[in-house]
């Protein structure tokens, strides 16, 4: 087949086996985080049985394939998803390399694999390739890979992937004459709808939008709280919102929808709703295709701090697994053991500390079960080998379904105190007997 385009450096057009065989038996490979993995590529690597050690490095998968299952393959995961955590449990080689969002770049540009991939759009009139729904911290070293010639870039260029935009000087695609090879397929993104919310999330969300003001810029991440708050807001009298939010959910559709974000008077970015990258529902994707409201620029941009910091009333909404008296949050991880990653959160929580007027929201459920007893997500202290996501000077809101606790600029018994208050009834005296403890 021949592209629309046609210019002095077309690239190689290769099947996904072919593309595949293109990688020696002991190589490295680097890959964008979730939705800016290539499905089809991922796929026909997973069926080579030869390797004897390949290095992969990438973050959140969201590709079923053989590969991370097979002998002689080491994954090196800066964020793990449902399908990381299937790999550990299987014993398959995958580490966790801890690292923020924004690190992801430079980490990238450390390791320097010999290939880079990713997904994007079959090549436009111009032949450019929208590199769709992820910018991300790969960017910069796809392209420093495609214009090295000890070095591959493959791009799967598949159809039923959306065409999405940059902003300004950040033009969100990759030329033909950048690619080594091009993959052609009909491989859609995963989809991830959002699960229906239940009665403590929406209780949670509720809480929540008493820190949204008319006019705020939101960042939301994924989940049921999220999406509820989003569905609240949208159906809610306030509007005016900003949107700039590292990941681009439904819920943020919905808001648009509604006719609530106008990115109005946002600060850098205004006109437009900022992301880096969006994992939802097929609808969602269907929504992206070709619409100029939404901006997808790379992770150094999106989560500095600065910049969120700049934004008209930033109020960030997170989510965490636990939190201890002193606000201390664990995020990512569980007993010690890694569950999914840093992600961006931090950057969000630290950026809207900047300024008086900004919030940042963490939201979690007060209770889990564990082996049929029920357990406080609120603790005294946290055991040996807990692994803190955010340091308690930077926590401002924690809020669960028996409502908002406001720690920044109290005191360590205040801030027992207070969470002790939305904490579930079953727990509350003993937190409030360990705020008096650490009151020193």
């Amino acid at each position: 087949m021949l592209w629309a385009w046609q210019g002095e450096d077309m690239p190689e057009e290769l099947s996904a086996d072919a593309a595949a065989a293109r990688l020696d038996t002991s190589d490295s490979l680097g890959m964008p985080l979730g939705p800016g993995q290539p499905p089809a590529f991922l796929r026909a690597l997973g069926e080579r049985t030869d390797w004897t050690d390949l290095r992969v490095y990438g973050a959140l998968l969201a590709v079923g394939t053989e590969l991370f299952g097979r002998p002689g393959v080491h994954y090196l995961s800066g964020f793990y998803g449902p399908l990381e955590r299937a790999l550990r449990e299987t014993g398959a080689g995958i580490d966790f390399v801890p690292a923020d969002f924004r690190r992801f770049g430079p980490l990238m540009e450390q390791q320097a694999p010999r290939v880079l991939t990713t997904v994007a759009t079959p090549p436009d009139a111009d032949g450019w390739c929208s590199l769709s729904l992820h910018a991300g911290g790969t960017v910069t070293e796809l392209r420093r890979a495609g214009a090295d010639p000890d070095r591959l870039l493959i791009v799967e260029a598949s159809e039923a992937f959306p065409v999405t935009f940059g902003h300004g000087e950040h033009r969100h695609a990759l030329h033909v004459d950048e690619i080594d090879i091009l993959v052609r397929s009909t491989d859609p993104p995963l989809a991830l709808p959002t699960p229906p919310p239940t009665d403590t999330d929406t209780a949670i969300a509720r809480h929540a939008l008493g820190f949204i003001p008319h006019g705020a810029t939101l960042q939301t991440g994924i989940g049921s709280i999220p999406s509820q708050i989003a569905a609240l807001l949208a159906d809610g009298d306030g509007g005016d919102y900003g949107l700039h939010s590292e990941m681009f959910t439904d819920g943020c559709m919905q808001l648009h929808r509604a006719g609530k974000v106008t990115n109005a008077a946002k600060g850098r970015f205004d006109g437009v709703s900022v992301t880096t990258f969006a994992l939802g529902s097929d609808e969602l994707y269907a929504w992206l295709n070709g619409n100029r409201d939404v901006a997808f620029l790379p992770v150094e941009i999106v989560n500095s701090p600065e910049v969120i910091g700049a934004n008209h009333k930033m109020i960030s909404i997170n989510g965490a697994l636990a939190v201890d008296i002193n606000g201390q949050v664990v995020a990512d991880s569980i007993g010690g053991d890694q569950f999914s990653g840093i992600g961006g959160a931090e950057d969000f929580v630290a950026g809207a500390g900047l300024e008086l007027t900004d919030r940042s929201l963490i939201c979690l459920p007060s209770t889990f079960e564990k082996d049929g007893r029920l357990q406080s997500r609120i603790v005294p202290r946290f055991g040996a080998g807990a692994i803190i996501t955010t340091p308690r000077h930077h926590v401002d809101v924690i809020v669960t379904e028996y409502g908002a606790a406001e720690l920044e600029g109290r005191t360590v018994r205040q801030r027992g105190r207070a969470l002790a208050s939305i904490a579930h009834p079953l727990f509350r005296d003993e937190l409030l007997a360990a705020a008096e403890d650490a009151k020193g």
